[in-house]
């Protein structure tokens, strides 16, 4: 975070090439929780929900839906 997003695509691997590493993930749950105001339980602190912006992306639509008791 506080990175250089230019060349970043919806589907850059940012775990693979080390753009965000497991500490700066923990700073970007706290900061979709609060922008997003879901809840990102531990269980879903995973490589696959963090590899790509797409993967985030898909993360939060579905722990809204969830949350909104939609599934």
């Amino acid at each position: 975070m506080g990175g250089d997003a230019d060349g970043l695509r919806a589907d850059t691997p940012i775990i693979e090439l080390n753009i965000i590493d497991s500490a700066a993930i923990f700073d970007l749950v706290h900061s979709l929780q609060g922008e997003f105001g879901v809840t990102v339980p531990l269980r879903e602190i995973t490589p696959t929900n963090f590899e790509s912006v797409n993967a985030i992306v898909a993360m939060v639509d579905r722990l809204e839906k969830e949350e909104k008791g939609v599934r």
